[in-house]
């Protein structure tokens, strides 16, 4: 039997909280906040409906997330950071836009859907700008690994999506070759590589400063078969 490896989705950040984002992680996080130690997760239940559940992993200050959820109202969303100054931002912009489809956890990403996320019960995984661990010698750091995106696949339904993307040519030629290990998956590049950002991904304030030095930006997205 195989396990899997134990990676940390993202490195536990201590940067500054602003007071408003700790008010918001104190009054907020307890009511839209999802703990491992819950179990599995009932989605109906938890949003109130039986709309497709969309999860992006790390998320950073949740400006496209927000944007997601407002404009997809029929969509639920998911959000998964460690990093408490950009969960507690989205929490703030949650109540500040009323948003009712949205829910938040500040744990490590692979510990919630081991434990929270029941299989085939997902509609899509989003993975924007992941920590690229450019040093060849921390590839081995990187999230996007075989094991964690067969976990990935396992929550999937049937034609469930995963869309990944990224600024770094090695790691999006590493995101491909991962991808295309798992017979689940259908890249949906008609050149079976990368696809041009879908109009359905706001361009992050990260991206932007990355366009603006020059950076391309690498965008995959693939299906899971029926």
């Amino acid at each position: 039997m195989t396990h899997l490896r134990t990676i940390k989705s993202f490195v536990k950040r201590s940067g500054r909280v602003t007071s408003g984002q700790q008010v918001a992680l104190d009054t907020l996080l307890p009511k839209y906040g999802i703990q491992p130690e819950k179990g599995i997760v009932d989605f109906a239940k938890l949003f109130g409906n039986d709309n497709p559940v969309i999860i992006e992993i790390g998320f950073g200050m949740g400006h496209s997330l927000t944007a997601l959820a407002e404009q997809y109202p029929e969509n639920n969303y998911f959000g998964i950071e460690v990093y408490d100054a950009g969960v507690g931002a989205l929490l703030a912009d949650m109540q500040k836009l009323n948003l009712s489809n949205l829910r938040v956890s500040n744990h490590d990403a692979v510990e919630i859907i081991k434990q929270n996320i029941a299989d085939a019960s997902v509609a899509g995984f989003q993975v924007f700008f992941p920590d690229p661990w450019h040093k060849k010698r921390h590839h081995k750091r990187r999230l996007i690994q075989s094991d964690f995106i067969n976990l990935l696949v396992s929550k999937l339904n049937p034609n469930g999506f995963i869309h990944l993307a990224t600024d770094w040519g090695n790691y999006a030629e590493h995101m491909l070759a991962v991808c295309n290990e798992n017979k689940l998956l259908t890249n949906q590049s008609q050149t079976q590589t990368y696809i041009a950002r879908p109009k359905t991904r706001p361009v992050t304030k990260y991206e932007k400063r990355g366009t603006r030095l020059g950076h391309d930006v690498w965008d995959l997205f693939y299906l899971k078969k029926d």
